[in-house]
């Protein structure tokens, strides 16, 4: 077994967000602490998603490279890209970008 470090950090919430976040822990019967660590969590993660969607929108990355900043598979992006009425682009410089970026991380 491992453990994580963890250090606090304090943040101004409204009394409204508090009563739900309360509400909530008692629901899911864990601590107050436990559930803001759950729904940062879900939060950074679709956070990661849209703007690694915005980015490939923006056609700034391939879809693979998309997929690599949300931290999520390939097939995962290829559906929120889907969802998100974007078509998948994919052309010569795409494959080059993500041959170039394969390459890099292997070497690390």
């Amino acid at each position: 077994m491992y453990t994580i470090e963890m250090k606090t950090v304090t943040a101004r919430l409204s009394k409204d967000m508090i009563k739900k976040l309360e509400l909530l822990a008692e629901e899911e019967h864990i601590d107050r602490s436990e559930l803001i660590r759950r729904v940062l969590d879900i939060g950074i993660q679709q956070f990661l998603l849209e703007r690694a969607l915005k980015a490939y929108r923006e056609r700034r990355v391939s879809l693979w490279r998309a997929a690599s900043m949300a931290e999520v598979p390939l097939r995962v992006m290829m559906s929120a890209a889907a969802e998100a009425s974007i078509p998948i682009y994919y052309d010569e410089e795409d494959l080059e970008s993500d041959l170039a970026f394969v390459k890099g991380q292997s070497s690390q």
